[in-house]
């Protein structure tokens, strides 16, 4: 594929996305404002007069009319701007940003981690059918679905923190003895590497291990299922019977043959696991403490706080969007016969 028409199929789907990104606004904007509570009688206080409520729901703009709140919602969305919290009294942006780097260094070494077991996993039942690996992959897909999230990590912290001692207590990225590192990524396993404290780097790691397995039981299911679902078809497809007589060895067959095509569904798997365990992992967070911006959104919620909701639901559709976005790229890149024709 060209340079030209590679540019103009990302210019495509940045501009169908558009009106998506506009229905996921409007949704969310009406959707909060149903929400129960009273936003401003939560920020004066509970002893607060109705007099002192109106004046705050006035400073607010909450006194005006849905049409002019929601079009002066769009003006600050033009201009970059998402909002300010009520709860926190910081920018929603600001507030988004320093919580979105502990949810995304979960996340993805929980997706690391997964990836890790689910795909030779996959791999190995597809290729072993009814065997005792194949029997594991099923085991650890039906856990996976069926154990909420919640009670593997209350199980983990129970076993591996209260009875064995080998983990840190569940409060948070770092334990209180240890100071943040320089920020760098934001990642405070990479960033206490790069300041050369091998110290805090391995305090934050162990903060990091339960939670990120936690996540990856979870995330592990659909990717192990897919991964074995798609190499069995793959494997019996015509080009493999074909590459079995012709007498080509079986690790070429399988690895160059057969699991290649069979990436394409899991990628297209992995990238809305991502997109879900981000916005998702809010039972994980709240285990261990964890200040990501699921927390953030869950707390927003319960304070009717709707600039903050608002701006974890825009953040997360653009996010989605551009996931997608790159999931068709890596389409290219692996597969060049994939077309994209609008």
């Amino acid at each position: 594929m060209a340079a030209s028409s590679k540019i103009g199929m990302i210019s495509g789907r940045l501009v169908q996305a558009l009106p998506t990104l506009f229905g996921i606004i409007v949704v969310t904007f009406v959707l909060t404002r149903a929400l129960p509570g009273d936003p401003a009688a939560y920020f004066a206080g509970p002893a607060a007069d109705p007099a002192s409520i109106a004046e705050i729901r006035k400073s607010l703009g909450l006194d005006r009319s849905l049409p002019e709140q929601f079009l002066h919602y769009l003006g600050d969305l033009a201009h970059g701007e998402l909002g300010r919290s009520i709860s926190t009294g910081q920018p929603v942006g600001e507030a988004l940003l320093q919580r979105l780097p502990a949810s995304l260094e979960l996340t993805l070494v929980a997706l690391f981690l997964s990836c890790a077991v689910a795909i030779p996993l996959g791999v190995l039942a597809a290729t072993r059918p009814d065997s005792w690996i194949d029997q594991l992959c099923r085991f650890f897909v039906t856990a996976g679905v069926s154990l909420p999230t919640f009670f593997t990590g209350l199980l983990l912290v129970y076993v591996f923190y209260y009875l064995l001692g080998w983990a840190p207590a569940p409060l948070g990225r770092l334990d209180f003895l240890y100071l943040p590192p320089p920020q760098v990524t934001g990642f405070y396993t990479i960033d206490a590497a790069l300041a050369g404290d091998w110290q805090t780097a391995g305090a934050a790691a162990s903060q990091l291990a339960l939670p990120a397995i936690t996540l990856a039981l979870f995330t592990l299911a659909p990717l192990a299922r897919m991964t074995r679902a798609a190499m069995l078809q793959a494997l019996g497809s015509d080009y493999i019977r074909t590459a079995r007589a012709a007498g080509l060895p079986g690790r070429q067959i399988l690895f160059g043959y057969a699991f290649p095509n069979a990436l394409l569904p899991v990628i297209t798997t992995l990238g809305m696991v991502f997109s879900f365990t981000l916005g998702a992992n809010v039972l994980v967070e709240k285990v261990f403490a964890w200040p990501g911006i699921g927390s953030f959104a869950v707390e927003a919620l319960v304070v009717s706080d709707y600039a903050a909701v608002q701006g974890f639901v825009l953040s997360m559709a653009v996010l989605f969007v551009l996931l997608n976005l790159t999931i068709d790229i890596a389409y290219t890149l692996i597969d060049p016969r994939i077309g994209h024709h609008g």
